[in-house]
């Protein structure tokens, strides 16, 4: 039967091994026979059970009613911000800014997911325009780096959200900071990780730029340039053109600042805190995304504050479903869950940050074994 997991002490249940060990370490494992094509056939069966309900249909209307409105509020946003003029009061629509920014990167989101059109060019299109040239961000980079996330989410050496980085994600990353300064802040890297989410937004935009003009192969590279460098251009000189130097300065502060904080919280939830696969386990594709992913509960404020995220089960299950299905395709998910005893797990916004902190901090302090997960008993290859 599933549970229902409350992250926010992380308990550590059976260990993942390597293909071919027991678990108890008594020599080779047994054949798994019938158990494993049964598996293998497991995510099959619920593709046609969702096919059949009708929830891989495209959702033409919730989408188009989504493009329009949020191009229309972008602009009238432009508007009012040229009408208030040089004021401090344009901070306020600084923070307007960074909601609807982000309101458009989930759409960009859905868009390269391929949840829009059946046409492959128009999601590629519109991933574009929506991503390079409303955002300012790259989709290129994005696109890739989010791709191989999807292939093996929370898996050493293939998902690159888990890499070492400012953050350890791993009790590894944590160890292999020698000097005193990153070993304390490794520590304390759980009360560290919000604030620094308050620079995600222009690492967001750098990393985007960098890769579209990196020497290594990108798809329409001079599509991507152009669509940024017309986005950025403009935004800067009407934010200068408007505002003096220190309120521009600061209202470009704000805006990025929370765009990214929100990015984060919205991001965050989806899989930090949920087990750690080690590079040399196989695990059949319903169970890495299941087990790997943690859904937070909540009215439809919290779709739409999430995009559509908080429902990260399901989408990973069928990353190219329409968001307004996943709410609907969710109990189906849970009881086919239930029914197999995979573990389907889901909490509270508040808990999930809860759980966030908590494993990062763990993690820094050396104190969490992240190689505990619960597939032992349900899989092995």
């Amino acid at each position: 039967m599933s549970q229902t997991l409350d992250h926010s002490s992380p308990t550590p249940g059976p260990a993942l091994h390597p293909a071919g060990e027991r678990p108890d370490g008594d020599g080779p494992r047994r054949r798994p026979g019938a158990a494993r094509e049964r598996q293998l056939s497991d995510f099959t069966a619920l593709t046609a059970i969702v096919q059949q309900a009708g929830l891989m249909r495209r959702r033409y209307g919730y989408y188009w009613s989504k493009l329009i409105g949020l191009t229309v509020a972008g602009l009238a946003l432009a508007a009012v911000f040229v009408w208030v003029g040089d004021t401090w009061w344009q901070m306020v629509t600084a923070v307007v800014l960074a909601l609807l920014m982000t309101q458009i990167a989930f759409l960009g989101h859905d868009a390269a997911h391929r949840q829009i059109f059946v046409s492959g060019k128009w999601n590629e299109w519109v991933s574009l325009i929506v991503i390079n040239l409303f955002a300012g961000m790259g989709h290129g980079w994005w696109n890739r780096k989010h791709n191989k996330h999807h292939a093996a989410p929370n898996k050493l050496d293939a998902d690159p959200d888990i890499a070492p980085g400012v953050l350890a994600f791993t009790p590894q990353a944590a160890q292999a900071r020698t000097n005193r300064v990153t070993r304390w802040l490794a520590n304390k890297q759980g009360y560290f990780f919000y604030p620094l989410l308050l620079l995600e937004g222009v690492n967001l935009h750098v990393q985007g730029v960098k890769r579209v003009v990196s020497r290594g192969e990108v798809k329409r590279r001079w599509v991507e340039l152009s669509f940024i460098t017309v986005r950025l251009v403009s935004y800067f000189a009407l934010v200068f053109l408007v505002l003096s130097p220190g309120k521009a300065a600061a209202f470009i502060g704000i805006q990025l600042a929370v765009f990214g904080l929100y990015m984060g919280l919205s991001f965050a939830p989806n899989h930090i805190g949920m087990p750690i696969v080690p590079p040399d386990v196989k695990i059949d594709f319903l169970r890495r995304q299941v087990l790997m992913s943690r859904n937070v509960t909540g009215g439809r404020w919290v779709d739409t504050f999430m995009g559509g995220l908080n429902f990260q089960v399901e989408h990973h299950l069928f990353p190219s479903m329409a968001r307004p299905h996943l709410r609907e395709v969710a109990p189906i998910v849970r009881e086919y869950c239930e029914k197999l005893g995979v573990r389907y797990t889901e909490t509270s916004i508040g808990q999930s940050y809860v759980a966030v902190t908590k494993y990062i901090n763990n993690v820094g302090r050396a104190g969490l074994d992240v190689w505990a997960c619960p597939l032992a008993t349900q899989y092995r290859v």
